[in-house]
C-alpha cells in the first residue's frame, strides 16, 4: 500500500475483517501489515513446536578419575568415554584430588591429557582447569567426515 497514516491503515483493516500489526516498529516509518493475528500466533507456536522436536539435546556425561589411577582401571574408563562419545555425548573426565594430592596437581593434568590422548574421536574443549580441589577437562565428539 505504500506510505499511509495511521487512521487510514486501521480503517483498511477493519474493512479487511483483519488486524493492524506492526512488523518493524524501529524503522521510520514504522512497517505494519494486514493479517489476522491469532492465525499468525498459532502459525508461530506451530514453527517453534516443530523447531524443538528437530533439536538435539547434548548430554554431558562424568567419568571420574585418581591421581593413582591402574592401567586396567583407567582402559575400563577410556572404553565408557567412548562408548558415551559414539552416542554422541560429550564427556567430563575429572580427578578430586584428596589431602596432599593437592601439591601433585601437575600429575592430575598428566592423567587427564592421557586420557584425552587415549579417545582418538573426541577433542579436548580446554586444557585441564583446576576447580578448588577438582581438575577437569570437557572432550566433545568430533564430527564425522562421511
Amino acid at each position: 500500500m505504500g506510505v499511509v497514516n495511521i487512521q487510514a491503515a486501521m480503517r483498511a483493516a477493519e474493512e479487511a475483517g483483519l488486524d493492524l500489526v506492526k512488523i518493524a516498529p524501529q524503522a521510520k516509518p514504522p512497517v505494519c501489515k494486514l493479517l489476522d493475528y491469532g492465525k499468525y500466533r498459532f502459525e508461530q507456536q506451530k514453527k517453534e513446536k516443530e523447531a524443538k522436536k528437530n533439536q538435539k539435546v547434548v548430554e554431558v556425561k562424568e567419568t571420574r578419575l585418581s591421581l593413582n589411577i591402574d592401567t586396567n582401571d583407567f582402559n575400563t574408563k577410556v572404553t565408557q568415554a567412548a562408548k558415551f562419545l559414539a552416542a554422541g555425548h560429550k564427556v567430563k573426565a575429572s580427578i578430586r584430588f584428596r589431602g596432599r594430592e593437592m601439591a601433585h596437581s601437575a600429575l592430575g593434568a598428566d592423567v587427564l591429557k592421557r586420557f584425552a590422548a587415549a579417545l582418538p574421536q573426541a577433542s579436548m574443549d580446554k586444557p585441564p582447569v583446576l576447580e578448588g580441589r577438582t581438575m577437569s577437562i570437557l572432550l566433545t565428539p568430533k564430527p564425522n567426515k562421511d
